[in-house]
């Protein structure tokens, strides 16, 4: 294309910009702005736009892209295929950004699906211009207004269809505006704590079980708030000299020293893991016991099994401490 060519081109796009490609854009813009302004990151929007950002808008972008023409497909094969191509594409955004050093992380994802729906635009929007004006792919609006209002206002048809069509225009709002209280609104399910440790590397496994006497050791304290509020946390950790009677089926602790306390506040649907270093000062202890309080943290005056049992959440690592 030479630059004669051009030039009706840019002048033809300056002035002719597809409202359906707006509305994405749009869209794609307020999405990112209820993420990050403080006042839309707490209303229902973020909730709204978030949805329609990973089910229908990259997926609409897509096929603007692929499809310019208005005798590509119809409309309703359009918005179907738009909600098919998002649970697709998003997907995959996913697992390439799992394999960067980014991870799947809200800024990335946010990030990415932005460029993704923005490019896609913008190649739609370049090859529907390259199509003749009457070969564009346009959402009639107007037409559809128009044929709704003829629908409800006609006052030639029967007053039962007027009223009935009436009804079911309330009822597409009605179940639009519960999808969205339920959206916005979602039931709280079971109230619960993760609490768990993982060894030096991270994971369920390697626990430090055998050490010396006054050795470093390390391993990693985790707590998972799904209590639906944020929760200020305190974690204790003991040293104890255990022994457990089978026969009475009852445990006994003989001798029991702190090694480490500390407070953290986790805000709700939030994972918090913590490194952490220890180190058994004496081979009489044979078992490492953590405890986690919630809001309530009994006093000193409550020690060995019954401060166990005070506990909200509590683990133990049985070790072997052998002198230094």
């Amino acid at each position: 294309m030479d630059s004669q060519d051009q030039q009706p081109l840019i002048a033809e796009a300056a002035g002719d910009i597809p409202g359906d490609l707006i509305a994405v854009a749009a869209a794609t813009a307020v999405t990112a702005a209820c993420v990050y302004v403080p006042v839309l990151n707490e209303s229902f929007l973020r909730i709204l736009f978030g949805v329609a950002m990973v089910l229908f808008i990259p997926g609409y972008a897509l096929i603007a892209a692929l499809f310019p023409a208005k005798g590509d497909l119809d409309g309703i094969e359009r918005v179907a295929l738009s909600f098919g191509l998002s649970i697709a594409v998003v997907p995959l955004i996913g697992l390439g950004l799992n394999y960067t050093p980014w991870g799947i992380r809200l800024d990335p994802i946010l990030a990415s699906l932005t460029v993704f729906t923005l490019a896609m635009t913008l190649i739609a929007w370049y090859r529907r211009l390259l199509l003749p004006s009457g070969d564009r792919f346009t959402v009639p609006a107007r037409e559809m207004l128009a044929s709704a209002r003829q629908e409800l206002y006609d006052p030639g048809a029967p007053r039962l269809d007027r009223a009935l069509s009436v009804v079911l225009v309330l009822s597409i709002v009605a179940a639009l505006g519960t999808t969205a209280y339920v959206i916005a609104v979602p039931k709280e399910g079971e109230h619960f704590t993760e609490f768990y440790i993982l060894g030096p590397k991270g994971k369920a496994a390697d626990y430090p079980t055998d050490v010396a006497a006054g050795s470093t050791q390390s391993l990693f304290i985790g707590v998972g708030n799904h209590e639906y509020r944020e929760v200020p946390y305190t974690v204790e950790v003991l040293a104890l000299n255990q022994t457990f009677d089978s026969t009475t089926n009852t445990s006994t602790v003989h001798a029991a020293e702190q090694l480490d306390r500390f407070t953290l506040t986790v805000p709700h649907n939030e994972t918090s893991e913590l490194p952490w270093e220890f180190s058994v000062p004496s081979p009489e202890y044979n078992r490492i016991e953590f405890l986690l309080f919630n809001e309530t943290v009994p006093g000193e005056e409550l020690v060995g099994q019954d401060r166990i049992n005070a506990s909200y959440r509590d683990l133990h690592l049985w070790v072997r401490v052998r002198q230094a």
